[in-house]
């Protein structure tokens, strides 16, 4: 399946969050490099992968993920 790459910008639009909020609130914590988003090449360039996101967004939490600090 073909896997549709964003940036930050197109992601924020999307899913209507501002840039910088994905890049430090969301990155790292919500959204997992290898997962979610890739460094194509080994540099600092970030993309996203949208239909791995799509699936994690739509997802219920559950309260022992909650209280065992999983996402």
């Amino acid at each position: 399946m073909p896997q549709t790459y964003l940036t930050t910008e197109e992601l924020a639009e999307r899913i209507k969050y501002d840039p910088r909020t994905i890049r430090t609130r969301l990155k790292d914590s919500v959204l997992l490099e290898g997962i979610h988003y890739i460094r194509p090449f080994g540099g600092r360039k970030i993309l996203y992968l949208w239909e791995k996101i799509e699936v994690d967004m739509a997802k219920p939490i559950s309260l022992n993920n909650l209280m065992a600090g999983i996402q």
